[in-house]
């Protein structure tokens, strides 16, 4: 009930505020909106650039690093694949045995 009230009170004095000192509260007004869409918009265009560069994976690279691996490389590719893939199940088993055990 109290915030209910402070709030009221707060509004109240907010539009007193507003009606006496409307010159200021204007030219305060007339100040902050072009600086808020100047933060906005930069905001927007880096979020946009982001989304770009996340869907487009050449967008921001040069040529050679956007393009496929080549035929040598996909072998190896394969290779580390692999590796990563026995180590998984290495690791998965032993954490079978340590709930097993514990």
């Amino acid at each position: 009930m109290k915030v209910f009230l402070g709030g009221l009170v707060a509004a109240f004095l907010g539009i007193i505020g507003i009606i006496v000192f409307f010159g200021y509260f204007w030219t305060l007004l007339l100040g902050a909106v072009p600086a808020a869409l100047l933060v906005g918009g930069a905001m927007a265009a880096y979020l946009g650039y982001d989304e770009v560069k996340d869907k487009l994976p050449s967008f921001g690279k040069k040529a050679e690093e956007a393009a496929p691996p080549a035929g040598d490389d996909i072998g190896r590719l394969k290779e580390e694949a692999e590796k990563y893939k026995k180590e998984v199940e290495e690791l998965k088993a032993e954490l079978e045995k340590a709930k097993a055990a514990g």
